[in-house]
This record gives C-alpha cells, sequence and structure tokens, in this order.
C-alpha cells in the first residue's frame, strides 16, 4: 500500500467514527481520551500567553540568549498559571496555553495574566537586561500578550497512535490565541463573557480605579466586546 491509500484510509476511517461523548468535571490529559472517537464535552476558561516579536527575537540575536528569554517567561508564566490551579496542556515556541475549571476559573485566569504581566516588567525583563547588553541595548524589547475566553469546548484526540495529542474545539481557544496577538499598550485581553464573571478584586484596585478599558471587537463565534488591561498585579 502507497502513502495515498494510507490517507484514503485515515479520513475514510475518521469519517465513519462514531464519537464516544462524556461530560468532563476535571481537565482531561491525552491519555484521558480515546484516539479512535472520543472526545469530552465542558466549559472551560482558556489562556494562551506569549512573547511579543519573537520573530526578531530568534532570527537576529544569538540563539543561546533567545533561548534564555524563551525559558524564562515561559518559566514564569507556567508557574503562575499553576499556582493559580491552571492546567497547561500545550507549548507552541513561545506560547503557552492553560485551562481553568472549578468555581472561580475567570478570576483565577485573569488573576494569572495580570501577575504575568508584573513578573515580566519586574523580574523577567530588568534580570535579562541586566544580564546581555544586546538586549538591553538592541532593537528587542520583551514584552508579551495574554488572551482568555469561556465557552463550551469539545476536547478530542488527534493524529495518529504514537504521535498524537489533544485538541480543543470550541470558540474560546480560537479568541483566547486570537486576543493574545494583540498588542498596543495593554498586555491583557479578555471577552466579556469573562469580564461578566470577574471577582470585584479583579476588576476595580485598591483605591477604586477600573482596571479595565471596553473595546469593540469582532471575532468568530459573535465575541463583540472585549476588555483590554495594562494592569499588573504585584506578586509578594
Amino acid at each position: 500500500m502507497g502513502l495515498k491509500s494510507d490517507l484514503d484510509d485515515a479520513v475514510d476511517g475518521i469519517l465513519s467514527q462514531t464519537w464516544n461523548t462524556r461530560d468532563g468535571m476535571v481537565v482531561p490529559s491525552t491519555a484521558d481520551i480515546a484516539l479512535a472517537g472520543g472526545a469530552v464535552r465542558l466549559t472551560a476558561v482558556m489562556l494562551y500567553a506569549d512573547l511579543a516579536d519573537s520573530t526578531l527575537l530568534a532570527a537576529t540575536y544569538d540563539r543561546r540568549i533567545a533561548a534564555k528569554v524563551y525559558k524564562a517567561f515561559l518559566a514564569c508564566a507556567s508557574k503562575i498559571i499553576k499556582d493559580h490551579d491552571g492546567a497547561i496542556r500545550s507549548f507552541d515556541g513561545d506560547r503557552v496555553m492553560a485551562v481553568f475549571l472549578g468555581t472561580t476559573p475567570n478570576t483565577n485566569a485573569v488573576k494569572a495574566a495580570l501577575k504575568l504581566n508584573w513578573a515580566v516588567d519586574s523580574i523577567i525583563r530588568p534580570k535579562l537586561e541586566a544580564k546581555y547588553d544586546v538586549i538591553k541595548c538592541g532593537d528587542y524589547k520583551i514584552s508579551h500578550g495574554v488572551g482568555i475566553d469561556v465557552s463550551e469546548v469539545l476536547v478530542v484526540r488527534g493524529g495518529v497512535r504514537n504521535d498524537n495529542d489533544l485538541l480543543w474545539i470550541g470558540r474560546a481557544p480560537n479568541v483566547a490565541a486570537k486576543l493574545c496577538a494583540l498588542r498596543g499598550s495593554y498586555r491583557t485581553f479578555i471577552t466579556a463573557a469573562v469580564y461578566a464573571k470577574l471577582a470585584d478584586e479583579a476588576k476595580t484596585s485598591k483605591d477604586g480605579k477600573a482596571m479595565w478599558t471596553q473595546q469593540a471587537w469582532t471575532a468568530p463565534g459573535g465575541v463583540e466586546k472585549i476588555y483590554k488591561s495594562n494592569w499588573g498585579w504585584v506578586i509578594n
């Protein structure tokens, strides 16, 4: 059999499969879902965080220095996410994707995003600039973006035997990924659905200042309004 026959059989097999879908209460791992027709349905808060302008960093700087920037950002992002009960489910170069469930997933995800903003400004950038003059004086400036949305998500397993991973299908993963690519002077972008379920402490500062600015936005899935913030949440 040739490759074309293998591809024909693979697609025909997928199309003929019957979904075995169950409702989920915890974030699934790859082993929890069958490759052939397995699926988990849940309502999840999805967070994407990535470095800004990482193409410039990777293409024009010493790769060993670029790798330090990537690793410092992803290490801090991962520790902060896990500290707020987020489950990390994928890395893609300079980007991390996390899932939040539980009783306060929207607030947990937003606090993680605001703490990451503080960590980039107060820990990651200062330490890297202090160690590498090329980072301190070069064209690349360490920055990032975070996008967060909430929706019902269908989690399935894609790929082939021994080479597969979970796929997160729904509005939230796609919109969150698009939001984290927005830039300007803001670092955290959330949908109105996320904002509506935030605790007051994640909306308004202790001195009564609004932490978010509303913005009209159009995206697939009916998102018409988002909120953006450049606030940082101090980590003690």
